[in-house]
């Protein structure tokens, strides 16, 4: 399948470490990616931009190092660029599209990614790690700023969100709600289409986390209706396990 990816990674940051951009992202609240604000140039390094041969934008992802990017699964079908090929895709052995279950995919390029300051991975949250709910946390894309938008934008938005406890999301989104989900938002700020398989980063003692993978939502991009991720926590196994064999 690698002749159909080009990764073009727009960093936008960083010291050669995970999680901890060197230019600091400013977060004015909970702006949002609907009709959202837009990032600070190379203050979120790790994200990258999966587009197909014609320049395309269909999805995010997040380099998690200089050999690895990692998305969502059901996306399988003026700054500092670098535009790198893909080897191989792994997608979770157990991915149901039905129920929407272990939503992520592994992403091996086919040359390593330069790190420096414009270049870094985010760090993995670790299988044991909570982050309770009304942590807050940020998700980034390029994706549509409104539902009906004919357009995504040419920048790199940001969003400040909280986190959502799996009753809540349950109470918008009944028994879709699985283990392998986390849920944030609901509080004036959204994910929408086009954001699909970017982060949702958390910040634990000056370190930023890749903690979800934007997964799916409200189709009209709700800002009151929390948006669900794949739950790194939960998958962290599954990534390892791939990451060391290959």
């Amino acid at each position: 399948m690698a002749f159909l990816y080009v990764l073009c990674f727009t960093f936008l940051a960083t010291a050669y470490g995970c999680g901890v951009p060197a230019i600091k992202p400013v977060i004015t609240g909970y702006a949002r990616i609907v009709n959202g604000e837009e990032a600070v140039p190379h203050s979120w390094p790790w994200q990258l931009s999966l587009q197909d041969f014609t320049g395309f934008h269909f999805c995010g992802a997040s380099l998690i190092n200089e050999n690895w990017a990692v998305t969502a699964a059901h996306l399988r079908n003026g700054n500092e660029i670098q535009t790198m090929r893909v080897e191989k895709v792994f997608t979770h052995p157990e991915w149901d599209p039905s129920t929407i279950n272990n939503d992520i995919a592994l992403i091996k390029l086919a040359s390593p990614v330069t790190l420096n300051r414009n270049s870094s991975p985010v760090c993995l949250a670790g299988s044991s790690d909570v982050y309770e709910p009304g942590t807050r946390c940020v998700t980034t894309g390029w994706g549509l700023t409104r539902y009906n938008a004919l357009f995504t934008p040419n920048q790199l938005q940001q969003a400040a969100l909280p986190v959502v406890s799996k009753d809540q999301c349950m109470d918008h989104w009944g028994s879709m709600i699985s283990d392998v989900m986390i849920c944030a938002g609901a509080d004036g700020a959204s994910s929408c289409m086009g954001d699909s398989g970017g982060p949702l980063v958390c910040e634990r003692n000056g370190v930023w986390n890749l903690v979800g993978i934007v997964s799916w939502g409200n189709n009209r991009c709700a800002t009151n209706i929390p948006a669900v991720y794949s739950r790194v926590t939960a998958l962290r196994s599954w990534v390892d396990q791939v990451l060391a064999a290959n």
